[in-house]
């Protein structure tokens, strides 16, 4: 199983401080901690990708290939890559440059974005954003997939005889993750193509997150791509931890209040009881996150969330050392106790490298085009 911490790069004032950070000490502060969860042991670092303020991660994989070449083990992700505003041949390119710069450690989670205005910016439409979805992906599994590619859709231009440079490293797609807070529909594409499904897990009650992951674990069984519990599920959460639960509540209170997102609306009680967020000691966090496996059943990746809302750096690397220390290596533990032996790993470049060898039996694997 996977761990790690995601991002979504907002620019935010600390409400303790007043200080506001710029944007080159906020993409900075963003390096370092991608630095510091490979120096703790994490497994992920992701990135969101936002067009507007108060985020700065507009160029996920330009992010990401810096930061590849100044660590040596964590898989570098998206926390969302915009299947609906990104032309899909500049996706397949841009990740396949990664593949090759990082090693083969990288991975992508699409979705469509839940920001309005950024469709029209990138001459779309925000109603269109299913049909968007499944058009262009269809196409970007093409491009990865088939030397020569003659297209045609309703969104873009077409294509006539497309070959995507560079190829994806060793003739391998990166993952493919489909990231979703509350859209039933996306979940039936992971299903349908036997990707991965990746409920982001931070707004929403349990039983939301429930629903949506046994969707995806049916559909993914109906499919062919093997059993419900073989489906590939990743979970959001959010987390801040000092060895004091007092502690960490009242040092984390101004900056829940104040959250671009949720501040300003339920108590942080109440919303540590309705949704995962978890503020507390690690053990706090190592006991609720291990509640999610009951909801979700036995999955592949964990991402927390440890750096929004105008938190210092100094803090979210002292949060870092809790993961690494006291928090991840306890959960590694737990996780793997009863996991049943059918159910399969995370997805990493090697494991995907080796499943495409002839023989080697991955028809009915997670990347499969198993359908009706």
């Amino acid at each position: 199983m996977q761990f790690g911490v995601f991002t979504v790069g907002d620019v935010t004032t600390d409400p303790t401080t007043g200080t506001t950070p710029g944007e080159a000490r906020r993409i900075s502060d963003t390096v370092a901690i991608a630095r510091k969860a490979e120096e703790v042991g994490l497994d992920v670092f992701a990135t969101g990708e936002h067009h507007n303020p108060p985020f700065v991660p507009s160029s996920p994989t330009t992010l990401l290939g810096h930061i590849a070449a100044l660590t040596e083990r964590i898989v570098l992700s998206t926390a969302t890559t915009l299947i609906t505003t990104n032309d899909p041949v500049k996706i397949a390119e841009d990740f396949s440059v990664l593949q090759h710069l990082s090693g083969g450690r990288a991975d992508l989670m699409l979705g469509r974005g839940n920001t309005g205005p950024v469709y029209p910016w990138f001459g779309q439409d925000i109603r269109q954003a299913m049909p968007l979805t499944v058009e262009n992906y269809g196409l970007l599994r093409r491009l990865w997939r088939e030397e020569v590619v003659d297209w045609e859709g309703t969104f873009r231009s077409p294509l006539q005889g497309f070959t995507l440079a560079p190829r994806p490293l060793d003739d391998v797609p990166p993952f493919v993750w489909h990231a979703s807070i509350r859209t039933p529909a996306v979940a039936e594409l992971a299903a349908h193509f036997g990707d991965g499904f990746f409920a982001n897990h931070i707004f929403w009650p349990a039983s939301h997150t429930r629903r949506l992951v046994e969707l995806y674990r049916q559909r993914f069984e109906h499919y062919g791509h093997g059993s419900a519990r073989q489906a590939v599920v990743g979970l959001g959460g959010q987390v801040f931890m000092r060895r004091n639960s007092q502690d960490a509540v009242n040092e984390f209170r101004p900056y829940f209040d104040n959250a671009p997102v949720y501040g300003h609306g339920p108590s942080l009680e109440d919303f540590s009881a309705l949704t995962p967020l978890t503020v507390g000691s690690p053990a706090q966090v190592v006991e609720r996150t291990l509640g999610f496996r009951e909801y979700a059943g036995d999955y592949q990746r964990q991402l927390f969330l440890i750096d929004h809302a105008g938190l210092p750096l100094k803090t979210v690397l002292e949060q870092l050392d809790l993961l690494g220390e006291e928090v991840v290596p306890v959960l590694r533990e737990e996780f793997a106790v009863g996991r049943p032996a059918d159910v399969p790993p995370a997805p990493t470049h090697a494991l995907l490298r080796e499943r495409s060898t002839p023989g080697a039996g991955a028809a009915a694997g997670p990347d499969s085009d198993a359908k009706d």
